[in-house]
Formats: structure tokens, sequence, C-alpha cells
């Protein structure tokens, strides 16, 4: 019998967790251990940022699906990592601290036979001074919860431009490597879409401010994307669609600091400069959660785990950015110096950037990180749990399952306002995630399935995976044939 278990439960957590039970037999133990108590569909929190959808439309919760799959779901927050196990414990095992109940902050050992670090990222607000969600009037649409306070936030300042208030709102990266533009762009639309719906539109000044060199990067140096028979840039389809909008656009922004109603930032010049708001909602930095390892006589080894993030099959070796190609990413995201620890989506620290790293003149780097988030989280969590399964019943280590962002392909459905008559979506489907001007010099991915659209119906796609994924997520009947 293998136990393997899985940290975490969002996106990628929960996917493996899914797959390794519909493809184990009962024998072997399945365990989930994750500090909350519900799944979130992330990328609807724009909607409840809105107030269009509430959190029980975006959420379920975890413990009753678990108990009938028969998965052992351990809510608790993993704190240490032991690969070697220790003098007692020879296997590996992760210490949790236990978040509710009677045990709550009470340790537990945790040991495995497999190991899936799934845990995300930090959501590291505190890496810009002033960040924090509630306070100084900025918001974040991360969580659930967040976005119900941004939701609230924004239905106060709509009322105060009912009764004639002129107001500015902010909304983008809140740090000069945060990534997840993509989160920040669809709520800018969305809010702008809105408050056309109030009769409020012309009280507000909406400014985007984002760290990318040229609005459109994403975290992924941009794109070019077939519109019909054209090739447009990325950057070219985003301006168009903000200029459309109204939208004005601070890019090149590293921010550090916000204070009530005012956000500090510096660009690429060197230049210190500040942008006052009413509303904003910043995106902030991903990181690491900190987790340590140790050996089995306890002395520390994180620097065999993480690297940040978890260290994985890519190639780390640090050369300029002209060097750097898509060999550099992993494709089976096991940990090479322990082989049945895996670290699929955002857990897996990225060999490099994507984007072009740039410095500011003060020598502040201003760039976005790498995304990891959304469809590749869900295809290598599936990846890395097919591996687990064949190496559990074939008994070897040969891993068949391969999966690297440089030969991946994804989509991208943006909701850019909410109705089912006046909804808005742009859909981008992009191939490789990142670029290979090798093979492919002109722009660095496949033309033909580098393509977008603008419209209505990218809004009924992306309503329509919604329900989807939730039915996914839920392990309804034939839930596998949904594709990540």
């Amino acid at each position: 019998m293998a136990k393997v278990v899985v940290l975490g439960a969002g996106i990628s957590g929960h996917t493996a967790v899914s797959y390794l039970r519909k493809n184990l037999s009962k024998e072997h133990e399945v365990v989930i251990v994750s500090p909350n108590s519900n799944y979130q569909w992330v990328p609807s929190n724009i909607w409840i940022g809105i107030g269009r959808m509430k959190p029980k439309q975006c959420t379920f919760p975890l413990a009753p699906l678990y108990k009938k799959k028969n998965i052992t779901y351990i809510q608790a927050k993993v704190t240490t990592f032991h690969p070697e196990g220790d003098a007692k414990i020879k296997k590996g095992y992760v210490t949790a601290e236990y978040v509710v109940g009677d045990r709550k902050g009470e340790t537990v050992k945790i040991d495995y036979d497999y190991l899936i670090n799934a845990t995300g990222p930090k959501l590291n607000f505190e890496a810009t001074e002033g960040l924090k969600p509630g306070t100084h009037n900025t918001t974040s649409v991360c969580t659930y919860g967040h976005a119900v306070h941004a939701w609230s936030d924004l239905k106060k300042l709509i009322d105060r431009m009912k009764n004639g208030e002129q107001v500015k709102i902010v909304i983008g990266t809140g740090h000069a490597k945060a990534t997840c533009q993509g989160a920040a762009f669809e709520y800018i639309m969305n809010v702008e879409q809105e408050l056309h719906r109030y009769n409020v539109r012309d009280k507000a000044t909406i400014t985007w401010i984002s760290n990318e060199y040229e609005v459109g990067d994403f975290g992924m140096d941009g794109l070019t994307v077939k519109m019909g028979s054209q090739l447009m840039s990325s950057k070219d389809l985003i301006e168009m669609v903000f200029e459309d909008r109204g939208i004005h656009i601070i890019k090149r922004a590293g921010v550090y600091k916000v204070e009530e109603g005012k956000v500090y930032y510096e660009n690429l010049d060197g230049e210190h400069k500040v942008e006052e708001f009413d509303f904003a909602m910043l995106i902030p930095a991903f990181s690491g959660h900190g987790f340590k390892a140790y050996d089995k006589t306890g002395n520390d080894i994180t620097d065999k785990l993480f690297k940040g993030f978890m260290i994985v099959d890519a190639d780390y070796t640090a050369k300029p950015y002209e060097e750097w190609t898509v060999q550099d990413w992993p494709e089976t995201y096991q940990n090479p110096n322990y082989q049945n620890i895996f670290a699929p989506g955002i857990a897996f620290a990225p060999p490099h950037t994507i984007s072009k790293p740039r410095t500011s003149k003060n020598g502040t780097p201003i760039f976005p990180a790498p995304p990891r988030t959304g469809m590749p989280s869900g295809i290598t969590a599936k990846l890395v749990a097919d591996n687990i399964v064949e190496m559990i019943k074939k008994e070897n280590n040969h891993l068949h399952h391969l999966g690297s962002m440089g030969n991946m392909g994804a989509a991208c459905i943006a909701s850019t306002g909410f109705g089912i008559l006046k909804g808005r979506g742009v859909t981008i489907t992009t191939n490789p995630i990142v670029p290979d001007y090798k093979k492919y010099p002109e722009t660095g991915r496949i033309n033909s399935k580098t393509i977008g659209d603008l419209g209505l119906a990218g809004h009924w796609v992306k309503l329509a995976l919604h329900y989807a994924f939730l039915y996914k997520a839920k392990m309804k009947p034939f839930w596998w044939l949904i594709p990540e």
C-alpha cells in the first residue's frame, strides 16, 4: 500500500487529489492537507468583486466531498519538510499545525510515500508597505473573502458617485515584480462596465498601473495574436481596449508604498511618483511560504527543496536573459534531490522570468514574474498525479508524462464585463506559453494556435466554464471528461 499526501486544496492540489483517488485503488491512501475549509474557483472572484456573484456560487465545502470520495482531509497548515524522516519515522514526513477544532495549534506529523506540494503562493502583501487589504482604501480579489470586501468598498464608492462626487480609481499591480496582471485586467474592465450600469461612469477617472514594460505583457513577454486574418500584438490590443473604455495607463511602475488614498511608485527612469485614488485594487507580489526542510539528523537542507518556491527539474543555472531557452523549464515537476516529491502549479520555482528583466536607473527590478496560474496549474497537477499513479502501479521511477510550459499551450478567457446580453470577454489562446524564438523566430509562438477574439461570446464561454469547472471540482459523474 502507498500513501500519497497532497499539500494544498487549490486548483493544483484539488486536481491532483481528484485524479489520484480516481486512478488508485482503495488499498492506497490519499491524503490532502490544507488550512482552507472551502474550495474556491478563483477565476470568478472578479465577479464577486463587482457584486455579480456571491461567494456560495464560487465555493463549496471540502470536508463532505473528501469524506464521500474516501480522501483523508486534514485541515492544517504545513510548517516543515522532513524528506528523510528521522530516528522514529523512517519515511519522509511533513509537520503541520491544526487550524480548527479542539486540536487547533497542535502540531501533527504526516508521513508519506509520495508528496505533492501544491501550496501555491503566499500573497505577499507585506512586500509593499501599506498594501494590506482593507486598509488605506485598498482591496484585493485574490480570495473570495477579499473580493467580498472589494465589492463592499466599491458599492460605497458608487453611492458617493451617485451623489455627484468625482472619484479616482486605480487598479493593477501593487509590487515591482508582481504577476497575475490578467486578474487585474479583468477587474478594471468589469469595474468600468459596472459604472456604466449604475450611470456614474462620468464621475470616475480610472487608471491602470502596472509593472509591465508594455500593457498586454501579462508576464509572458507579450503576445502576437491572430485576430481574424490579421496579426496583432497584445500591446496594441489592450491599448485599443483601454482607449475605447477611457482608461488611463501608467506602465513600467514598481509600486513600493501605499498610504491613505495614495500609491507611491518608481518607474524605470528612476523617478518616484504618487498617484492619488479613492478606491484601489492592487495585486500583491507572490512568494514562497518560507518553508524549512531538515534531514534525518536535523540539519537544515532547505536549499535542497526550495528556491523561494520548490525546486523541480528545471535548469536554474544563472545566465544572461539572451541565453535562456524553453529547455530550462521543467517537464515532470519532480524535485531532483528527492524523487518522491513533486510541485505542480505555482508551487514550483520557475527557472527564470518570461518577460525581459529590467531595472530602474536606481537599480530596482521592475518586471512581471512568470504566471503559472489557471490552465497550467491544472495541467501540471494532472501530469504529476498520473506519474505517481504509474510509479505506484508499475513500481518504477520512470516518468512517462511530460509537460513543459515551453511546449504547452494555454487558453485564457478574460472577462471584460458581466451580463448575458451585455457581457464581454477577451479570448486568447497561446502556444507555447514560454516563447520559443529558435523554433518560431517570427513571434516565438505558433501563429495559428495563438489567437484572439473580442465580444459577447467570450463572456458566455467564461460563464460556461465557471459552471463546468465547479462541476469537475465537485467530482460529479464523468468529471474527468472535462479537460484541464
